[in-house]
């Protein structure tokens, strides 16, 4: 048997499968995010241990021979968040996520000062990534910055607390912008543009390597025996992939998670910071991905859903009275700023062309399209990069929408297949990973599941979409120096 666990936003999501690869229990537990100020996002990583102790320990008591019989643990997690430790291991601060955007500042004057960040980290600096969030620390929290023994992301702080291990693999660590993608180890230039070092960061791995070894005292408490070796894993879109089976170069996948990503697996460090792309290490040797990335997809639906105070079934029923193909009224989905390929962390949403007659269903059509042109942007990008995806996998809770997925694949050209069975996440790739460390062969374990339908691109749709698409794109040139916060 083999475990992976994802370290979540919204969860933390557990899976256990068998020598096959097959799911044999899942559990999860959720987890909440602290605002204190506009554009802050924290979560104490404290949080994050105690959810995967309680929903391991579910799985305990749902079946205590099953967690008997694990090899190995695979962790997978969000990516960027920025954990700093003391020497003693303590938490110095609430660990600040993926989507705080209270570094832009920062991000925008070290692009600025240190090319070397679009160069040797491949991506341009973003108040996402890791690197702005410590250059924010920096100044506005200098004395914390100073006792900063190592700094963690949030998937290798739970490795941290199973194995007393200090250890980072590549596609996340790509993610900190502190990692030179291209050799795949630390780059000491960049470290020092945020006044960091080397001895700082944790020891490098490759994904599908072994990392570290449960301590003995956890597998007691699990009910495992001694020692179940724990992979280096994955970030969280790498480990979805190889979830998918998304292993081999040009192959891809679009999510439509709280955020919107279209990945695609590359043979080359292939960066692209100029539009927008991320270009990361894939979560296996020797391949790299790029992505682009929108901040706000179903999280969209999820706001219109609590403006409106109406159901996701009673949107989607009030939709179906209008007209698929109407691209009036408009919507930029820009929630909570964007990042390709715009990197705007001040970039906001907005209804534009709204008329007497529209109503919920009218506006909850232009959230899907607005959507669905953002991710032909990010297409539009990889396209220019490396060669567009010419095929893609759906993965996230979005892709059960049918009319969600028909939009995309008419604005982007691509078919768009979509999995059998429950949604493929990061932790059935963390437990994969978890099974290359354990020595399984990765052609047989990292295979694509089986597609239950596949979306085409509608002929018919693909011009008034994107005549829509044209104006969705004006609208936002014209709004965006009009609307900032």
């Amino acid at each position: 048997m083999y475990l992976g666990i994802d370290i979540g936003t919204s969860a933390v999501k557990i899976v256990i499968t068998d020598d096959k690869g097959i799911q044999q229990s899942t559990a999860s537990q959720p987890l909440s995010i602290s605002r204190p100020h506009p554009g802050y996002s924290e979560q104490d990583p404290h949080m994050w241990w105690q959810a995967t102790n309680e929903a391991v320990l579910a799985l305990k008591q749902q079946d205590p021979a099953l967690l008997g019989k694990v090899k190995a643990i695979g962790l997978s997690g969000q990516m960027h968040g920025l954990v700093a430790l003391d020497k003693d291991d303590k938490v110095l601060r609430p660990a600040i996520l993926w989507n705080d955007t209270r570094c832009a500042a920062e991000a925008e004057r070290l692009d600025k000062t240190t090319p070397a960040f679009r160069s040797i980290g491949g991506n341009a600096v973003m108040p996402g990534f890791t690197a702005p969030k410590a250059e924010w620390m920096r100044h506005h929290e200098a004395d914390l910055f100073a006792q900063i023994e190592t700094v963690l992301l949030p998937k290798d702080y739970i490795r941290l607390r199973m194995s007393g291990e200090k250890v980072a693999e590549m596609s996340d660590a790509a993610g900190t912008l502190w990692l030179d993608v291209a050799a795949r180890r630390w780059s000491p230039a960049l470290l020092a543009a945020c006044g960091l070092d080397m001895h700082q960061m944790p020891r490098l791995v490759e994904g599908s390597e072994i990392s570290a070894t449960l301590a003995d005292a956890i597998a007691r408490n699990w009910g495992m025996n001694k020692g179940v070796i724990i992979a280096g894993g994955g970030g969280d879109n790498a480990a979805a992939a190889i979830g998918l089976g998304v292993i081999h170069p040009e192959d891809g996948f679009v999510s439509l998670g709280t955020s919107g990503v279209v990945f695609m697996v590359t043979d080359k460090f292939a960066p692209a910071a100029q539009s927008g792309a991320h270009a990361f290490c894939h979560a296996l040797p020797s391949l790299w991905h790029q992505m682009g990335v929108i901040l706000a997809a179903s999280d969209c639906v999820s706001w219109l859903v609590e403006t409106t105070e109406r159901d996701i079934t009673t949107l989607m029923q009030e939709m179906e009275q209008t007209d698929p193909l109407d691209t009036l009224p408009l919507f930029h989905p820009y929630l909570s700023g964007e990042r390709t390929p715009h990197n705007d962390a001040g970039a906001s949403a907005a209804f534009i062309g709204l008329r007497r007659g529209d109503g919920v269903g009218d506006m909850t059509r232009a959230v899907l399209q607005g959507v669905a042109f953002a991710i032909g942007d990010a297409v539009d990008v990889l396209k220019s990069a490396y060669g567009a995806p010419t095929r893609l996998l759906a993965t996230g809770g979005g892709a059960q929408n049918t009319l969600w997925l028909h939009y995309i694949a008419s604005v982007t050209g691509c078919p768009i297949d979509v999995p059998e069975g429950a949604d493929i996440g990061a932790a059935l790739g963390a437990a994969r990973l978890a099974m290359l460390a354990d020595g399984h062969d990765l052609q047989t374990v990292c295979q694509k599941p089986p597609v239950a339908r596949t979306i085409m691109p509608e002929k018919s749709w693909a011009e008034p979409l994107s005549e829509g698409q044209l104006r969705w794109k004006a609208a936002y040139q014209a709004l965006a120096p009009l609307i900032r916060p």
